[in-house]
């Protein structure tokens, strides 16, 4: 197995990055790499951008808008974009909903909603978790009772990342309370604007408005927006999942923080030298980073695999559980280079181009709420513990 780039690879990687050099505009990479707030206009800036290119939508089959990459493309695209602090791409729509209409819903379904997340036109935001249902997603309670040619939906969704932006959600809800769990589970779409819906912001621990409560009461939902069978969406949810959990890892990222640490730690003194210079310290750097090489081996791996025909299967959850403990330790290791100045958190600081004095440097301000942010990882996507499970049962067969 060949896990190293072929020279089409390479080139390609040139590709991007002269892309990149010309394309991505400076204030949305500043904020980026400085851990900025980016706004709603900033992600539909950057989107169209991709879009113009061709490049938005890598996933999807050529003749609905995708390109014709593989895994491996899909993959230097990604660590490109992190290196050159090109903003993640909000996933709800292209990456999640968007592969599951494409695989189980109607031609209508594909014909009305695709054209719609390319042009931004629809914002889509995930009802997955509820207050009683959120790693064992199967417990989930809202209900969709059947009326006629709607389904009538009840019920709450939690932690609803960028709810407050979206017009549309795609739902997990229950049609059949007498069923198995699993069994009796229906994959909807639902328009955020039909009466009955309302939205309530869950302010996070770095002050931030990310995730939302969705509340459901009497909310009328079209039969013709159901993807798949009645009673079949955890089919659906499992294969939304899967890549979900893959992207979770988050190897380019990681590569851009980890490096972003390393600049830091050469500017910050400890005892008259540089804080990359200590033993200790530089250690446990070494330590991270030999970890995100493996990680990296490991998904290049699957790549390859993935090159071949193969679907990523059981595999997307080592992923998950080791990407996640990374980013976790280089956000604590960010926090331990600037010492106290990681404690105090300045609102208008994390606004670009803010003229005020700093407590300490422009790279400092997000450091507490980026750590504080990304102990989520862990727990979203299904937590670390739920991912353990699946690697004993259907790996290691325990």
């Amino acid at each position: 197995m060949n896990v190293n780039y072929t020279a089409e690879e390479l080139a390609f990687r040139d590709e991007v990055r002269a892309f990149l050099k010309s394309e991505l505009p400076a204030d949305i990479a500043a904020k980026v790499k400085l851990g900025k707030h980016m706004s709603k206009q900033d992600h539909e800036r950057w989107q169209q951008i991709l879009v113009k290119r061709g490049w938005y939508a890598p996933g999807w089959p050529v003749e609905l808008g995708g390109t014709t990459w593989g895994p491996v493309e899909k993959h230097i695209f990604d660590e490109e974009c992190s290196a050159f602090g090109a903003p993640r791409t909000v996933p709800f729509g292209v990456n999640m909903v968007a592969p599951v209409i494409i695989k189980f819903g109607t031609q209508q379904q594909i014909d009305h909603y695709l054209p719609r997340i390319l042009s931004g036109e629809d914002w889509w935001c995930q009802g997955y978790s509820e207050p009683g249902a959120g790693s064992d997603l199967a417990s989930l309670k809202t209900r969709a009772v059947r009326d006629g040619d709607h389904y009538v939906v009840n019920g709450q969704k939690t932690w609803t990342t960028l709810g407050q932006h979206a017009n549309m959600i795609f739902c997990l809800v229950r049609t059949d309370p007498e069923a198995q769990q699993q069994r009796g589970i229906s994959f909807l779409l639902i328009d955020m604007k039909s009466p009955g819906i309302s939205v309530r912001p869950i302010i996070t621990l770095d002050g931030d408005h990310e995730v939302n409560e969705v509340f459901f009461d009497n909310v009328r939902v079209p039969v013709e927006n159901l993807v798949g069978e009645e009673n079949q969406g955890w089919t659906c949810a499992k294969y939304l999942l899967t890549h979900e959990r893959t992207g979770l890892a988050g190897i380019g990222s990681s590569k851009a923080v980890l490096a972003h640490l390393k600049r830091i730690a050469m500017k910050e003194v400890c005892d008259g030298k540089p804080m990359l210079e200590d033993p200790l310290f530089r250690a446990q750097v070494a330590e991270v980073e030999m970890q995100l090489m493996a990680i990296e081996m490991s998904t290049l791996r699957i790549l390859a695999a993935a090159k071949e025909g193969g679907v990523p299967g059981a595999e997307s959850s080592i992923l998950k559980v080791k990407g996640t403990e990374i980013r976790q330790a280089i956000t604590h290791l960010l926090r331990k280079v600037i010492g106290p100045y990681a404690l105090p958190f300045l609102e208008e600081e994390m606004q670009l181009g803010y003229d005020g004095e700093l407590l300490h440097a422009d790279y400092s301000a997000s450091l507490a709420g980026d750590y504080f942010n990304m102990r989520k990882l862990s727990i979203f996507g299904g937590s670390n513990e739920i991912q353990k499970n699946i690697v004993s049962k259907m790996i290691l067969e325990l």
